[in-house]
């Protein structure tokens, strides 16, 4: 199950999101989603766990929790939208 994590503070990092998560059973993996050009966090992230039912009590447990002084959004992520391709103007 991959899941969203919104509200992230810029100091959170992808350690912390695991160690949040794996409180409720095994995290296969855990991303902070950064920005390419100032390396900076973007403020959110996937957490993707093997078992559906630990995937749903993480998102009921996390939701709303406060972690490094923000309330987290947590749910199921949708799948990603295709984006049109930007031209090149140069």
């Amino acid at each position: 199950m991959k899941i969203y994590v919104g509200n992230l503070s810029y100091s959170t990092s992808e350690a912390d999101i695991r160690t949040a998560f794996s409180a409720f059973g095994t995290v296969d993996s855990a991303d902070v989603i950064m920005d390419r050009d100032s390396g900076r966090s973007k403020g959110f992230g996937f957490v993707e766990m093997g078992v559906d039912s630990e995937g749903t009590a993480a998102i009921d447990g996390l939701n709303g929790k406060d972690v490094d002084g923000r309330n987290l959004n947590v749910n199921v992520a949708k799948p990603r939208e295709e984006r049109p391709q930007r031209s090149s103007r140069y």
